[in-house]
């Protein structure tokens, strides 16, 4: 189904793979990827894992599932690959980064730089069929990454949680509010922007960072047509 579990995660979240909910998860996909396009390709479902090892999580953003339009989910929230436009709710996150930093909009939505920086972009559910948002809504996904959540709560250093949203907001009673730094607030897409917009979000993840012992997050997406 999926590609292999990264080491790093395999450690701690490997024994999910055994249990029956994720081998009846499996054949769900499987069969699903038999008579639909499904995103992310088999070989990103675990991209946001691999891009950001368990020990180098410095923040956690959680999201719902991947975008379900052709070539855009490649497997780290809110992220798109190179070439491909930028998506509403990210074209908000960068107005406000704009607004915070005065960060130019960069011309493409690949996260990466987030990535590799510490920043895990997770969504809630890994999979979906194409043109049909949370098609794979309640098929065992969002025990996976709830397992994901719990083992970045439960590890000795500290992180920062960021959920936007009701959805993601939801997923507040698997972390350890006394150890870890929790960032609320709306939900980048249109039908929330208002709210979003000028809420500030990255310099109080950053400002938290600071208070763990952290560096702060170089939010900066670098252009890609220079």
């Amino acid at each position: 189904m999926p590609s292999m579990l990264p080491d790093s995660w395999q450690a701690v979240v490997g024994g999910e793979l055994d249990k029956p909910y994720f081998q009846q998860l499996t054949e769900f996909v499987e069969a699903e990827r038999g008579t639909h396009q499904v995103f992310p390709p088999r070989d990103e479902v675990f991209a946001a894992l691999e891009a950001t090892p368990f020990e180098e999580v410095k923040v956690l953003v959680l999201g719902q599932d991947p975008y379900h339009g052709e070539g855009q989910g490649h497997g780290l929230c809110f992220s798109v690959r190179p070439g491909v436009r930028t998506p509403p709710s990210l074209r908000n996150i960068f107005k406000e980064l704009k607004d915070e930093f005065g960060y130019p909009v960069p011309d493409n939505g690949y996260l990466m730089p987030w990535a590799r920086q510490g920043v895990l972009l997770l969504n809630a559910v890994l999979t979906v069929r194409q043109a049909e948002a949370n098609s794979h809504k309640g098929k065992g996904w969002e025990k996976f990454t709830d397992a994901v959540i719990r083992a970045v709560s439960e590890r000795e250093q500290p992180a920062v949680f960021v959920l936007w949203g009701n959805y993601a907001r939801k997923k507040l009673p698997l972390i350890d509010t006394s150890r870890h730094t929790v960032i609320e607030g709306a939900h980048p897409s249109p039908l929330s922007a208002k709210l979003f917009l000028g809420s500030k979000p990255f310099g109080r993840i950053d400002e938290a960072l600071k208070a763990q012992g952290h560096e702060p997050i170089d939010w900066r997406v670098p252009d890609l047509s220079r």
